[in-house]
């Protein structure tokens, strides 16, 4: 049975994840699908709008056959570890021949060439990224500025001029690295976004609206009816059902109040010890202490910013304080030893059959639940601490059985 392999958040699946998952299907040949999905927190330093079970049950009712969690480890970094974790985890399951990605031009050869000349990092691109560096601009323009520059002093004019700074091109080269260095199987492939690119706030199109304009129409408006032409029924179903029980939307604003508790038992030096906190950062965190109870998270962010601190940057560094994530355990050394399990958060009856297969070719153990894991897995701690923390959005009402969700939660079966 062949399968595509999907890296994904989904928040929430809507219309363009639909499209790009069937014709994934169809450019792959694929039979099965299995996604690596983000649980409840996510790659921009963002809590989920949704939690990721309900998420995993949009994911199969959108065609999805396997649903397997990105630890939050690799889920909430910066595009080159979030994209080593999900590639590891999908070459890791030993059922996955293929992996497909949206690009904003659908292009793969360019993001290839880079790949193959990148891999290793040659010195001279560090080179060039350190002075880039030094100038004062954000990591991610420094680093599509290098990879161009280098490609040029390479020969390789053309591809030096691919707009690697774009979003899913820089995912997707991303992508491409970790399967060399990992030294992958499976093939990849991608396809071009269609009418609307990530992170897109504007909606121009009467189907196909990005997460980022369905989000800020839910959380502006507070109401269903606006994204009902944007997402699959399914989809509009969950959310409708969590949002009537009061567990939806999600946003940063329900977490104000536990990042002030974390950011005051904290010291300047202990804040520093924190994942993306650096450069003086953490002084300035301190200086909001008598504004932050009354603050809300867009003015934060404001007071927070410098050129080179970018908004998703700030977020992810504000998400290591609320988690509690210290530097220690995010090492380059420990990331790249790569994630150590399969948690399988939902499955339809065909990944069913794709679990039995995982049991001769998977490389990892696959867990079905966090209770009683096999041996202990830091990475999995890391899991349930961020649902418990995650669960704290939902204001003063949430029952204490909802903070140990993950560890009684069976997966999503449909």
């Amino acid at each position: 049975m062949r399968t595509v392999g999907l890296i994904v958040e989904y928040n929430p699946f809507h219309n363009g994840h639909h499209y790009h998952l069937q014709q994934s299907r169809k450019i792959t040949g694929a039979e099965a699908v299995v996604a690596v999905m983000s649980g409840n927190f996510l790659q921009r330093g963002e809590p989920a709008l949704l939690d990721k079970w309900s998420r995993t049950r949009m994911a199969l009712e959108g065609g999805c056959d396997l649903v397997i969690e990105l630890p939050v480890a690799y889920a909430t970094h910066a595009a080159e570890w979030f994209a080593h974790g999900a590639v590891a985890l999908l070459e890791a399951t030993g059922a996955v021949d293929a992996f497909c990605f949206g690009t904003e031009s659908g292009e793969l050869a360019p993001l290839q060439q880079a790949a193959s000349l990148l891999a290793d990092e040659p010195p001279d691109f560090r080179a060039s990224l350190k002075q880039l560096l030094d100038t004062g601009i954000n990591y991610p323009t420094a680093y599509s500025g290098a990879v161009a520059a280098y490609l040029s002093e390479q020969g390789h004019p053309d591809t030096a001029s691919f707009p690697f700074a774009q979003p899913n091109h820089t995912l997707g080269l991303h992508y491409l690295l970790a399967l060399r260095r990992l030294a992958g199987r499976m093939e990849p492939f991608t396809i071009a976004r269609e009418k609307s690119q990530y992170n897109e706030q504007t909606i121009s199109d009467s189907q196909i609206a990005s997460a980022t304009a369905i989000r800020k129409l839910l959380l502006d408006e507070r109401n269903l009816a606006p994204i009902r032409s944007y997402v699959p029924a399914s989809t509009y179903r969950i959310i409708e059902e969590q949002w009537a029980a009061g567990q939806c939307p999600i946003s940063w604003t329900d977490f104000m109040k536990p990042l002030l508790h974390q950011t005051v038992i904290r010291s300047a030096g202990e804040l520093s010890g924190l994942r993306d906190i650096s450069e003086g950062l953490e002084h300035r965190l301190l200086r909001t202490l008598p504004d932050l109870a009354s603050m809300d998270f867009e003015d934060l962010l404001d007071m927070l910013k410098t050129k080179r601190y970018t908004r998703t940057r700030l977020q992810r560094a504000l998400l290591s304080v609320l988690l509690g994530h210290e530097k220690s355990s995010f090492t380059p050394e420990k990331l790249a030893s790569g994630v150590q399990y399969i948690r399988v958060l939902g499955f339809t009856e065909k990944g069913k059959q794709l679990l039995r297969r995982m049991k001769t070719t998977a490389s990892l153990p696959v867990l079905l639940s966090a209770a009683r894991p096999p041996e202990p897995y830091p990475y999995l701690e890391l899991d349930t601490r961020a649902s418990a923390v995650y669960m704290l959005g939902r204001g003063d009402s949430v029952p204490s059985e909802a903070l140990f969700r993950d560890f009684k939660e069976k997966p999503v079966i449909l």
